[in-house]
């Protein structure tokens, strides 16, 4: 008895468009057997099927287990239909109407078959910048609008030639309807300019070849690449580093490097098997990586400046043609740091390159594909065994995360620092790219800009708004202006411990530890070394690093010696101004006296319990930093210091009050006993970051006999310190914690959007 013929329709969701999706179901389809049709939709990709019952049921299991590298199956709805009597499996026009829900992959790294045609002299995409397919190359960064269809892409004005064409409308090409596919008949072009915006190159291969000639000269070129542009030089040209430095006005915070393979970086940086799968993982991030003593170095060297007092050198592989092209024909590893003003965002346009920074770059490096949305690198550290985020953008974002609830329409407007944002919709949250620091209108412009692209691409329009609570970031400013929405305030420690719970899938009481630099508490002082009792919708302050003044306010925060000369004072009295310490010694007396009146009169000196201070108090009175540079300078620096196998003594510290404050002078004094007797820097550093450890697993002990609760959080920027996560978890677990920790999105303020948003969600009682 032959099995009788059944159609059903399967919609399928996910990130199933603009990754070969279409074609892999018409090779699957073959092989079963099946006829019918599929098509991209608004939400996502919809399939109409005839065979047997037993073919359809193979299919649908081979949808979910054999689907293409990039594609990501969430959910398949089947429905019974009736037989449409399909004469074959074709694929079909996309369809725009209902609700957008598709997902939009993020733009990921060329993939080896295509560079296998790139380096084939017989190809006639030989040394092409723009190589690609299905599998590969951009995504988010060229998407004006969905579905994912050329015209609705930066590639909407290259017409393809008869052979691109060709492999476009081929079902069992690799090409098929990759909306990017062009070649150098028809595709974009690169061509190199001087800083005046003159062309000085005969054509793409011509300008790589003098990019790359100019480099290895000790050049600096601008480079337009995927989500925006980079300054590039040879990493190991002194005089080009510092060069960069000067021009671009960043003295001291670390340089982004390109390494041409993980070989290229072995003389440089300690590179374990999960730090070289996550540098060649087709998301490309910036890897930190422990640099290597100079004696250890086989051969070669890089220039100091790339990474100046720091432990840790940011690097990542190539992840454009373009990129392999320049590292192949010039230096092997280059300095690759953004393309921007200082403080702003990514110039995403060649005349806007060339107007900011044409006073840093000797030449230009430009291609004639635009780029509609910007995208920064991201940055990826393993930590306890886990990739940690510092930065999740480019090669993540949009990709949401799932929750483990459904959520209501919400846009969450993320912090003042590293600033994302997210939308939800369902059960997902989608985050967006990093934005960075809302201190200045064109980051500010690139915010609104983000928020409408995010909401336009996934079809959003949000019921509610949640924001932090602090009345000075750009980010509440925006929540406060909008109009006919409820707004939601959420705290900023509080937003940090739930991002963490959420993306852990918890929703009970748990205790959380957080360690920032900054956070308007609910008292109207700073907040940033905090223990609390929390859920979802609500905390309380269990626990907290002790009060210390922050003389001069922000102004502390860019000069750590204030915060030094505030810990001595409280722990030493007037009497500090009379130490014998190197500290003294190097400060200006007249400055220190001043800020001993403030003091005094508590005239411009907030509170604080942020972790962030009492590490640039101490960096401070080490003589390792007394102004910064770049955030969270002086900390890093003193981290860098720490020798992690010297000591794992502490100093002593004290629990008292109720909340618990964790006073932590009795170290301060210790500390300065210790550099009176000429104990190393790094022995006290290790020390320090070992007593904070001590300090919060201590109270943390305290708060959970109280309640009753063993189940702990960790969130904030602290915990990017190796040191202070990795101690923090082995103590905590010596007590029967259960710790949980984030590896979806950042640790610091980079992730709190996530937390704002299923903090409102739950005030209004999802």
């Amino acid at each position: 008895m032959v099995d009788p013929i059944i159609a059903k329709r399967l919609e399928i969701s996910g990130v199933v468009q603009g990754v070969g999706f279409r074609p892999f179901l018409v090779s699957l389809a073959k092989q079963h057997g099946l006829k019918g049709e599929v098509s991209n939709t608004s939400d996502g990709v919809v399939v109409l099927v005839e065979g047997t019952d037993d073919a359809i049921g193979r299919f649908s299991a081979d949808i979910h287990n054999k689907s293409p590298l990039l594609a990501s199956v969430t959910k398949i709805k089947t429905v019974d239909i009736e037989p449409g009597h399909f004469s074959s499996f074709q694929i079909v026009k996309s369809r725009v109407a209902g609700p957008r829900t598709t997902l939009i992959s993020p733009d990921v790294t060329v993939c080896d078959d295509c560079l296998l045609e790139m380096k084939n002299p017989s190809d006639r995409r030989f040394e092409y910048p723009f190589i690609n397919c299905t599998n590969c190359g951009p995504r988010f960064t060229i998407i004006e609008d969905i579905p994912y269809d050329r015209p609705k892409t930066s590639m909407k004005g290259f017409q393809m030639c008869p052979a691109c064409r060709a492999e476009y409308d081929d079902p069992m090409n690799r090409r098929f309807h990759a909306q990017p596919n062009a070649c150098p008949v028809c595709g974009p072009e690169v061509f190199l300019t001087d800083n005046k915006g003159k062309r000085i190159s005969m054509g793409s291969e011509d300008a790589i070849a003098l990019a790359a000639r100019h480099l290895s000269e000790g050049r600096i070129v601008a480079v337009k690449g995927l989500g925006g542009f980079h300054l590039a030089c040879d990493a190991s040209h002194q005089d080009a580093v510092k060069t960069l430095r000067q021009r671009k006005n960043r003295p001291h915070k670390p340089f982004a490097l390109m390494a041409a393979s993980t070989s290229a970086l072995f003389d440089h940086v300690h590179v374990s098997e999960a730090e070289k799968n996550l540098l060649n993982s087709y998301h490309r991030p910036i890897v930190l990586l422990k640099k290597k003593e100079a004696g250890q170095h086989r051969t070669g060297s890089l220039a100091r400046e790339t990474a100046p007092f720091n432990g840790c050198l940011g690097i990542m592989l190539p992840y454009t043609p373009l990129h392999y092209l320049l590292l192949e024909k010039g230096p092997s590893v280059l300095v690759m740091t953004s393309g921007n003003r200082s403080g702003e965002p990514l110039s995403i346009d060649n005349a806007d390159a060339l107007q900011t920074f044409s006073h840093i770059a000797d030449y230009f490096l430009l291609h004639n594909r635009d780029i509609y949305f910007r995208a920064d690198d991201s940055i990826a550290r393993v930590q306890a065994g886990k990739t940690r985020f510092m930065r999740r953008s480019r090669g993540y974002a949009p990709l949401p995360m799932v929750m483990d609830q459904k959520l209501p329409k919400i846009l969450a407007c993320g912090a003042g620092l590293k600033n994302t944002i997210c939308l939800t919709r369902g059960n997902e949250v989608f985050l967006s790219q990093h934005i960075g620091d809302l201190f200045n209108v064109k980051t500010y412009e690139f915010f609104k800009a983000a928020i409408d692209h995010l909401k336009k691409v996934m079809d959003i329009e949000p019921e509610l708004i949640a924001h932090d609570l602090h009345p000075g970031y750009m980010s509440t400013a925006y929540a406060m202006e909008a109009k006919g929405i409820k707004k939601i305030g959420v705290q900023h420690h509080h937003a940090h411990a739930v991002a963490c719970m959420a993306e852990n899938d918890i929703d009970e009481k748990v205790l959380a530890i957080t360690l920032d630099g900054t956070g308007y508490g609910t008292d109207g002082h700073i907040w940033g070394g905090e223990i609390f009792l929390c859920t979802r919708q609500k905390f309380q302050r269990k626990a907290h690093l002790f009060y210390i003044r922050m003389p001069g306010g922000d102004a502390a925060v860019l000069e750590p010696w204030r915060m030094a000369a505030s810990v001595l004072y409280e722990a030493f009295g007037k009497d500090f101004l009379n130490l014998d310490i190197p500290y003294i010694k190097e400060m200006d007396k007249k400055k220190l006296s001043f800020i001993f009146q403030m003091m005094e009169k508590n005239l411009n000196c907030p509170l604080t319990s942020s972790c962030g201070r009492l590490f640039d108090a101490v960096a401070s009175l080490l003589c390792i930093r007394h102004e910064i540079s770049h955030e969270s300078q002086a900390a890093m620096e003193l981290e860098a210091v720490a020798d992690e196998i010297l000591s794992w003594e502490s100093y002593d510290f004290r629990l008292t009050g109720d909340p618990i404050q964790i006073d932590l002078l009795p170290s301060i004094r210790q500390i300065v006993a210790d550099l009176q007797a000429g104990i190393s820097l790094a022995a006290i550093s290790s020390k320090f970051h070992h007593t904070l450890v001590s300090a919060f697993v201590s109270a943390a002990k305290t708060v959970s006999r109280e309640t009753g609760v063993n189940k702990i959080v960790l969130s904030g920027g602290v915990f990017n310190n190796d040191m202070i996560l990795n101690r923090m978890i082995t103590g905590l677990e010596k007590y029967q914690f259960t710790v949980y920790t984030h590896t979806q999105v950042p640790t610091g303020d980079g992730g709190i959007c996530l937390g704002q948003a299923v903090v409102a969600a739950a005030l209004e009682g999802y």
